[in-house]
């Protein structure tokens, strides 16, 4: 194995997109939704909390475990694949980057993002399609999710979508993210090998003609696992999607999102 790359992208922004189109590379292996920085931080609980570790030097014991991450992130790739290259998702790897850093020096992080506005339409549309689940987003003896607006609501507070604002938000306060990599989702379906370019010239490799008529699905996750919004499915054709979200959400809610999230729209030029 030669390098780990990781996309820790926001929630609906073609995270899955993006790992598909670059598994089209032979010397890459991509990773559908990972669970290694879950591995990795149960064992520094593990070391934070242990006597046995707190009883020792943390001079000695740190250094020892930052070996341990190491060897325990390559050996898990080194057990999948002998491929040279691989680009690990999960939306924890930028808000855990100096962690990261600490053993995996100078890491490259791929982040794809996308107007909140159609994030949240994408959220709405997938409670929408799947009306045969009782869906506990909405309880009407509460009056939650019972509207467009107070589903936007629920989904700004909560996971998936919540906590990955929350998380870009502090790395930008941070300034973790001048050392990642974004992608606009309007972008990468828009002109797909200029922005594939930006990708391989930002990790330092070769860049590599895609077939952006064809990318075929080489993740595969259960979706029934991550509930009705969990959709990893893509298409095969990458082209660019039009807005819906006047038409799905309103125009009241779509500028309570763009008022809410000025911050974001400032800092990543979205308009």
């Amino acid at each position: 194995m030669k390098e780990i790359f990781f996309n820790s992208s926001l929630p609906r922004a073609g995270s899955t997109l993006l790992q598909n189109i670059l598994a089209q590379n032979p010397e890459f292996h991509a990773t559908p939704t990972s669970g290694v920085l879950d591995l990795l931080l149960a064992a520094r609980g593990v070391y934070t909390n242990l006597p046995e570790f707190k009883a020792q030097d943390r001079n000695i014991t740190g250094k020892a475990l930052n070996g341990y991450y190491r060897a325990g992130l390559e050996g898990y790739f080194n057990s999948i694949t002998n491929k040279p290259y691989i680009i690990d998702k999960c939306r924890g790897w930028s808000i855990n980057y100096d962690f990261l850093n600490a053993f995996y020096e100078n890491p490259k992080i791929i982040c794809m993002i996308r107007d909140p506005r159609d994030i949240f339409t994408s959220m709405e549309n997938n409670y929408r399609k799947n009306q045969d689940l009782d869906i506990p987003i909405v309880d009407i003896t509460k009056l939650r999710g019972t509207t467009v607006e107070k589903r936007i609501d629920y989904f700004a507070a909560n996971m998936p979508v919540g906590l990955a604002f929350d998380r870009m938000r502090d790395a930008v306060s941070q300034n973790i993210h001048k050392n990642m990599l974004f992608i606009k989702f309007e972008d990468l379906t828009e002109n797909p090998q200029a922005e594939m370019n930006k990708v391989y010239d930002y990790l330092g490799l070769p860049r590599f003609e895609h077939d952006f008529n064809n990318v075929e699905q080489i993740t595969q996750e259960n979706d029934s696992i991550h509930g009705p919004f969990g959709d990893h499915k893509i298409r095969r054709e990458v082209k660019p999607i039009k807005s819906k979200a006047i038409e799905m959400l309103g125009a009241p809610a779509c500028q309570w999102i763009r008022k809410n999230y000025d911050w974001f729209y400032n800092e990543f030029k979205y308009y």
